[in-house]
């Protein structure tokens, strides 16, 4: 078929499926989806808490930290001894009835079966990260890889000595980052790549000794995007002052509104080809996909990346995984995987399953390490196996799960929301939508309110000293009053030297709420259709002046584009060709 026009089961707009789109599924085995995009986005982001702990007791009786709060049905096991080998969670298997509905009976497969407080894998000294591999002596670090020494950050690799980070790779000793690559002692950036020893960028490449810059290639010592002597350049830094923080954020906002005076691309991203979204970078055939790294052949994908081929609806993590479909949190090496959550490391040919560690050919299976012709949890020859998995998929047709709303799960939907694990507020549906309580009721997701901190605020985060240099050591057995949420924050030990080091003030904000400040740098994963914004001689709102004749003249040009840049967004946005006669 060539081409379709549905409507969303859930919202009811209509959506397309195009050609590519069936021939995909068609190479998947599964039927087109009945949900639009983004409501099929949501529903995957529910089974996924990226950044919230939770202090609980697990099934043996110990206190744990946790990403599943002590108010969720599910049973919750250490991670150290879910990994161990007293643990089997195929001693849950258990025989399928054709009575009931499959997600009926794997609901209560998913409450029955111990979960891992949390996924990691190859951890030192960094207790307190999560869907996190091979890392050292970090902290508060989630979907991190190979890196050392890290704080704060969020869907980082092989980075090491960095301090609240996002979406980057190859940092070292940089704090305050954004979307950056192979950068070495920058602070505050984003959209960054090759820069080194600079302060307030945004949009720069192979820049050193740069404050303030926007859009710069191949330069050194510019003060906001004006040239400087060596001798003026490092005169001028030491009067910012900028280890005070009434200095900093001084500095901080006149960035901001400098930044808004340049174009900026309607996609962003580099060494790309025929691809649309938006952060996407060296990746080729990529539609409708978001913070993509190195990847080639996806669609309707966020946060994956790492050589991930051929996939689907596939959210967050990827790491040469392929043929992956409508599943989350999953990756590692893995291959064929639809409709899963939380299953990684050589993963083959999984079906409706959670929380499998190197498995292959399983079923509705929860928990499962090292296992292959499984379902629900109980194992079978290969033929048993494949007769039986034919049948349920039959079964699943026949006897549909229809929800609380009326919404029909066949084969080929994911997860019921019902069945997530968290409110939607413990999610990352948080972070890439601008979901609320009234809407997550009406989507028929759960909504918790959090707790306030069980730490007693000590001292105000006012009350700080304004210099870095006066900060005494004792800071870090203080409880910090933020500035926003008023919770309660910690300076760790690590933390302050790196700031002293690096002459950085004290944040006035607890990493969360910094974390909510960074990504709102980050487009919603939805694409609106727009002109080019270049008037001819200058930006259409006359704020930027080009600095070259453009190939339309001095008319206005007449590119179309679908961009993550809404129209009620301040920046100015141009097409590609524009784009790139102002910048070079």
């Amino acid at each position: 078929m060539d081409r379709e026009i549905k409507d969303c089961q859930n919202c009811k707009a209509p959506f397309e499926i195009d050609s590519a789109d069936f021939a995909f599924y068609a190479k998947m085995d599964v039927p087109p989806p009945t949900w639009c995009p983004e409501c099929r986005m949501i529903r995957r982001m529910a089974f996924w808490n990226e950044r919230n702990f939770f202090k609980r007791i697990d099934e043996g009786g110990k206190a744990i930290l946790s990403t599943y709060p002590q108010e969720s049905p599910h049973k919750v096991i250490d991670r150290d001894f879910w990994w161990s080998d007293k643990f089997d969670a195929a001693s849950y298997g258990r025989d399928y009835d054709f009575s009931r509905p499959f997600f009926e009976q794997f609901g209560e497969l998913l409450l029955s079966v111990p979960l891992p407080s949390r996924l990691t894998v190859g951890l030192v000294n960094s207790d307190y990260s999560n869907a996190s591999d091979y890392i050292k002596n970090c902290y508060m670090c989630f979907n991190a890889s190979t890196s050392e020494d890290c704080f704060y950050g969020v869907f980082f690799t092989d980075s090491r000595d960095s301090v609240d980070v996002l979406d980057s790779d190859w940092l070292e000793s940089s704090w305050e980052i954004y979307s950056g690559g192979n950068c070495y002692r920058v602070f505050y950036g984003a959209r960054v790549s090759d820069c080194r020893d600079s302060y307030f960028l945004y949009n720069c490449s192979n820049v050193s000794d740069c404050f303030g810059c926007v859009n710069l290639r191949h330069k050194q010592y510019h003060i906001f995007n004006e040239p400087y002597s060596r001798e003026d350049y490092f005169r001028k830094l030491k009067e910012m002052n900028l280890g005070s923080h009434a200095s900093f954020e001084r500095w901080r906002k006149e960035f901001r509104e400098f930044v808004l005076k340049f174009p900026h691309k309607y996609i962003n991203g580099l060494s790309n080809v025929n691809v649309s979204g938006d952060d996407i970078n060296q990746a080729k055939d990529v539609k409708e996909s978001y913070e993509i790294y190195e990847a080639e052949n996806i669609a309707y994908c966020q946060s994956v990346g790492q050589h991930t081929k051929d996939s689907y609806d596939f959210t967050n993590w990827g790491r040469a995984s392929q043929l992956v479909y409508e599943s989350v949190d999953c990756g590692s090496s893995s291959r064929g995987l639809k409709f899963c959550s939380g299953c990684f490391s050589g993963c083959r040919d999984l079906e409706y399953s959670i929380s499998c560690f190197s498995s292959e050919n399983c079923f509705g299976c929860v928990g499962l390490k090292k296992k292959k012709y499984c379902i629900f949890n109980k194992q079978y020859s290969k033929e048993e196996y494949e007769k039986l998995r034919a049948k349920i998929v039959e079964h699943m047709n026949v006897m549909p799960y229809v929800d609380k709303l009326g919404r029909i799960y066949k084969y080929g939907e994911f997860f019921p929301l019902a069945m997530a694990p968290f409110a939607a507020n413990e999610t990352a549906i948080m972070d890439f939508t601008d979901m609320t309580m009234e809407k997550a009721l009406r989507y028929g997701l759960a909504w918790r309110e959090s707790k306030t901190s069980e730490y007693k605020i000590t001292i105000l985060s006012k009350d700080l000293p304004d210099h870095i240099k006066d900060v005494a050591e004792s800071v870090t057995k203080e409880a910090i009053g933020c500035t926003n949420c008023k919770q309660a924050y910690r300076i760790i030990p690590k933390e302050l030297e790196f700031y002293k080091r690096f002459q950085i003030p004290l944040p006035r904000l607890c990493h969360n709420c910094r974390f909510k400040e960074r990504i709102k740098q980050r487009n919603f994963p939805k694409l609106f259709s727009r002109n080019c914004q270049c008037a001819g001689a200058m930006s259409e709102n006359g704020i930027y002046k080009n600095t070259v004749e453009h190939i339309h003249g001095v008319s206005i040009c007449p590119n179309q584009f679908k961009t993550a840049y809404s129209p009620d967004k301040p920046e100015i946005i141009y097409c590609e060709k524009c784009y790139q006669q102002e910048v070079v």
